[in-house]
């Protein structure tokens, strides 16, 4: 997917301004910047969920995955049905899916993001954080999208747990050969899931490469300031940040 001269006005001001950035097939981009950055917005008008102007070609189907699981699921809908409801027949399905084709595609899904079957007959508010956010991963992924937006996924997850998605990030990108935009306002997070980096200050890109390069030779001094505000143990190494700090 590439995002060209993309920019988002609501009124007069400017959200996102003139962003232009890749998403190779099977890549991590992670975006990160402060909030207020502009870069939810960009993930909103790549999703198609906000006007903008620009344009945005190849990748496919883009489906996002939001911050808060428990806000993006129908509490109403167990979690066999929420994650049911997304599913993208196959071309070999024809234009419509069996019940028992879906109850597979559900097992199929939920076994994407190591969740048990079991789990098919609860509600949200019966399950964990980290279980929520799964639950709104497979159901993005019922639609065989060619690009995931992950827009601060770990973000409202206790910090046990959020090492576990990011792990779940890399390992469908590994299986599925899926595109990711990931986003954070978190640079040690962003080093550890993505390939490459893009960091964004006002609406603008002001800095992107390979993320090892960024990390270690940043350019911009707002990249700069970004790696300073990373908690550092020292002599430790944080397995979900992927920093060895001190």
């Amino acid at each position: 997917m590439r995002i060209e001269n993309l920019t988002v006005r609501y009124g007069a001001f400017t959200a996102v301004d003139d962003v232009t950035l890749e998403v190779p097939p099977g890549a991590i981009v992670g975006l990160v910047g402060e909030s207020g950055s502009g870069k939810s917005t960009l993930a909103r008008a790549v999703s198609g969920l906000v006007p903008y102007e620009g344009g945005i070609r190849g990748g496919g189907t883009v489906q996002m995955v939001f911050q808060d699981p428990y806000a993006s699921l129908d509490p109403r809908m167990t979690v066999g049905a929420s994650v049911g409801e997304g599913v993208r027949p196959r071309a070999e399905d024809g234009a419509r899916l069996s019940r028992a084709g879906r109850r597979a595609e559900v097992e199929r899904l939920l076994g994407l993001v190591s969740l048990p079957l079991e789990l098919a007959g609860r509600y949200p508010r019966e399950l964990s954080g980290g279980q929520r956010q799964r639950v709104a991963v497979a159901r993005a992924l019922g639609a065989r999208p060619g690009v995931l937006v992950a827009d601060e996924i770990t973000s409202a997850l206790d910090v046990s747990v959020q090492g576990a998605v990011l792990n779940l990030v890399r390992r469908l990108r590994d299986e599925l050969g899926l595109s990711i935009l990931f986003i954070s306002h978190n640079l040690a997070v962003v080093r550890y899931v993505s390939d490459v980096v893009a960091v964004m200050r006002q609406g603008r890109l002001v800095e992107m490469g390979p993320t090892e390069k960024v990390v270690a030779a940043p350019e911009h001094e707002y990249t700069r300031e970004l790696l300073d505000a990373v908690p550092r143990l020292a002599g430790r190494q944080d397995p979900a940040r992927g920093l060895i700090t001190g």
